[in-house]
């Protein structure tokens, strides 16, 4: 298996990923063509150095996702902040260890940038995944909330 950063071929395969998740199926739209807004989105998001969006794949089948994310800000004398979100796992493979080495890779590559911590967010929804985080060593710190505009 390698990580890779994604390409704009890959996107129909992303948001597939994404839209055969239980809470990924209420907020995205997979259809062909795919949306021009995630088109958009993907090059925004491919222009901006702090923005790593990965794919893990085997022999040429892209088997995973994550975006990873490195936030500059002042606090901790101004030491970067990464941020992890949008993990999927094809459906059918889960449990084999791929969010396992998704995750490892993102550690790792958060510490090569002199990170000082990586952060993500879980949906409560998601006990499963909430355990799977904290067997890898994350910790809930802090209560997250947002505000979500229409």
């Amino acid at each position: 298996m390698i990580f890779r950063k994604a390409t704009k071929n890959d996107l129909p395969y992303i948001i597939k990923l994404m839209v055969n998740d239980k809470l990924g199926k209420l907020r995205e739209n997979y259809r062909e063509p795919l949306p021009q807004s995630y088109y958009d989105a993907f090059e925004i998001i491919n222009s901006d150095p702090n923005q790593e969006l990965m794919v893990a794949e085997n022999d040429a089948e892209i088997l995973a996702t994550f975006q990873l994310s490195f936030i500059p800000y002042l606090s901790f004398q101004g030491k970067l902040r990464a941020q992890i979100e949008n993990v999927f796992v094809r459906e059918d493979l889960t449990g084999q260890g791929i969010g396992k080495k998704m995750l490892e890779w993102a550690i790792e590559s958060a510490k090569s940038r002199n990170a000082h911590l990586l952060q993500l967010t879980s949906d409560k929804q998601r006990p499963r995944a909430i355990k799977f985080y904290e067997d890898l060593g994350f910790t809930s710190s802090h209560e997250g909330m947002k505000l979500h505009f229409k």
